[in-house]
């Protein structure tokens, strides 16, 4: 499962504050320690959201069984991964429409975590960019 690690900490008000490491601007609430992961989620796709708008950094997510982990949609990951191999390899989204033969526009909704891409499209950029992009499945247990 690929996410965010995020951490739990008891609130004085019954709740659970919910952080998450690798992105400190990350800070959420939940009543219950279930619904934390939920909460996170929604949190953590809005500093990315955040972020990609603003070009910054994103850290890789994480795969580590090890603590509570935010599970994020795989559309949200492989948007995620696709702007942090254009940032890795510092092609443009004009660059990359290019080598596509679609609009810019196209490649912007792509890296919009709100549009509702289709996987298809983001598999030809990934190609475009001489990159595979992989899905794991595994027990939901």
């Amino acid at each position: 499962m690929l996410g965010y690690r995020i951490e739990l900490t008891p609130d004085d008000n019954g709740t659970v504050l919910v952080t998450c490491p690798a992105l400190p601007e990350v800070t959420t609430f939940a009543e219950t320690g279930a619904e934390a992961p939920l909460r996170a989620r929604d949190a953590i796709e809005e500093a990315l959201a955040h972020r990609m708008a603003d070009g910054d950094a994103i850290p890789a997510p994480s795969s580590a069984p090890e603590g509570t982990v935010a599970p994020l949609p795989t559309l949200t990951l492989a948007k995620v991964e696709l702007y942090r191999a254009l940032r890795d390899d510092e092609v443009s989204a004009a660059e990359l429409a290019d080598r596509m033969g679609i609009r810019t526009v196209v490649i912007e909704r792509m890296l919009d975590l709100n549009h509702r891409t289709a996987l298809a499209q983001v598999e030809a950029a990934f190609r475009a960019l001489g990159r595979r992009l992989g899905i794991e499945v595994s027990s939901a247990a």
